[in-house]
Formats: C-alpha cells, structure tokens, sequence
C-alpha cells in the first residue's frame, strides 16, 4: 500500500488563508495589521531569491512588509543602529535578519540585538529558552520545526505516546523538534529519541519511530529497511544532487533535488510521508508569517 502523501503545498495555502481572515479581522477590529521588516545585506542570489518569496507571501496575506537593503560593506554599529530603530517601532511586529551575513559582522550579536518580542524567526536565546520551558511561555517556535509540527497534526497522525525518532541535532530543526515533541499539549506528548552522526546503530532507532523526522542533510541517509511499517515519515532533507532541464524550458538546466529518505521506496513501506520538494520546504515562511501574526496579537492582548 502506497503512503499518503503529506503536501506541505497544501498545507501552506489552508494556512495562509487562515491568517489571510485574522489580518482583515483585525485590521477591521484594530486599525492595524502586522508588520514584517527584511534586512538584505548585499546582494547573495539565493538571499535576494528567498526574500523576494518573503515579500510577495506578507503582501499576499494583508502584512505590511518593509523591505530594508544594505550594502555589503555596512558596519556592524550601522547594522545594530537600524535593528534598534526597528525594535522601538510599534508598526513592526517581526524583524528577520537574512542570513548569511558579511565575514566583518558578527552574526550571533546581531540576531541577540533584536528584541525577542519581534524575533519571528525564534532563535534569539530567550525564545529558544522559553521553547524548552514550554506551554504558555513559547511565543515563536522556530519557523521549519513549527512547520514540520503543523504537518503532522493536519495529516491526523496521532503523537501522543508515540515514538517518535529526531535524525539530526542542528539547532535549526533537530533540537527545536525534538523539545516540541515531547512537551505537553497539541502535537506532542511523545516518547523522542535523537540520533546524530555518532549515533551506534541508527538504523535500529530509526526501526522504533512511528514518526521518524529526518533532517540530516546527507541525501538517501535513510533506507527503507529503517522505516516501521506504517510510519509517518518527514523528510526535512533538501540537497542538490545534479541538474536536469527544466519542463517549461527545455534549454533551462534546474536543480535535481533529492531527500534524506529514499522516497520511491519508503512510500511503499510508510504510512504517510512527505515529498521532496513540495513537502516541509513551503512550510517555513508559511509560519513565519504565522509568528508575525501572532506577534502583533500579543502586542494588542488578543487570542
């Protein structure tokens, strides 16, 4: 029996309609809608790519979106001055700084400079402080481990007592996830084990999970043998693996992208399963509209 497929393309348009209401809800109610500052340093092609998807999801959804573009030699101080101006306007309810940044600027005091309040993208310390706390103390998930958490709940598969097996411990995704899936509430309770390169016997845990969330990076890490029938299995793995021409424009070259789990052959052995790509990628900016959302309810005391 083949898998049921977890589309995270679907998944993405239920929820962007849903925050689509709540902006014209609250902007009908409170004269105000969420605001989404983006601060490009330079001009990296895959950041002014990934941007631009930004943008044209905020405006998609009601937000205000501000668009801040730096030269590549900014300073640090500029850089830090521009935050704070940001952090003490009220219009602005998330700030993201895209990575990654100049060699000549210090990444981690920049991302610390952002008030936690607005830190959408959940990796200011103290919003990875309150996501270990848990409960009513977490504000901002982070983006990709909120989504793959979404996924999961929508596609009805049951987590609480479930095994569930983390592959990979970046602070990204495998330890954010991990703590999300064993904390008490909607989409969790469960029983987590992480595994990681000098893990003994991977295969062995990765045979327990009932879900097995795989975000290693290594393409086809997981082989079918690994995966317990009737698992639901998602594939956080998105690596280039060749080029092929496009379908649109055969002249074109496009990337080949390939998983962390051999999708032909898990799909026959799973019990759902995301693909790769059109799975847990369209997530991410999808929630971190989400938190910015969220953002400016807890500015306004709002549910």
């Amino acid at each position: 029996m083949t898998a049921k497929l977890i589309k995270g393309t679907e998944i993405r348009e239920q929820i962007l309609e849903e925050i689509t209401a709540d902006v014209a809800e609250i902007k009908e109610k409170h004269g105000v809608v969420p605001g989404l500052v983006t601060i490009l340093i330079g001009e990296n092609p895959a950041s002014m790519s990934y941007v631009t998807l930004k943008i044209k999801t905020a405006h998609r959804v009601g937000f205000k979106e501000v668009q801040d573009s730096q030269s590549v030699d900014i300073s640090e101080d500029d850089l830090l001055a521009i935050i704070d101006k940001y952090n003490n306007d009220d219009s602005i309810n998330g700030i993201l700084v895209q990575l990654p940044l100049p060699d000549h600027i210090n990444e981690k005091k920049v991302l610390n400079a952002i008030d936690p309040d607005k830190d959408v993208d959940g990796f200011h310390p103290v919003n990875v402080g309150r996501l270990m706390i848990g409960g009513d103390e977490v504000k901002f998930p982070p983006c990709t481990p909120a989504g793959i958490q979404e996924m999961i709940v929508r596609a009805g598969v049951e987590t609480s007592g479930a095994e569930v097996v983390v592959v990979g411990r970046s602070n990204i995704v495998g330890k954010p996830i991990a703590n999300m899936m064993l904390q008490k509430g909607k989409g969790a309770n469960s029983t987590v084990t992480i595994v990681h390169t000098r893990t003994k016997n991977m295969d062995e845990h990765c045979k327990r999970a009932d879900i097995l969330i795989v975000a290693a990076g290594v393409p086809g890490l997981v082989k079918p043998e690994w995966i317990k029938p009737g698992a639901c299995v998602i594939d956080v793995g998105v690596n280039r693996v060749g080029e092929k021409p496009s379908k649109k424009d055969p002249n074109k070259m496009v990337a080949v992208l390939r998983g962390d789990v051999d999708f032909e052959a898990a799909k026959e052995i799973a019990g759902s399963i995301t693909p790769v790509p059109g799975g847990v990628g369209p997530m991410t900016i999808t929630m971190l509209m989400k938190n910015t959302l969220k953002s400016l309810k807890f500015r306004l005391g709002v549910q």
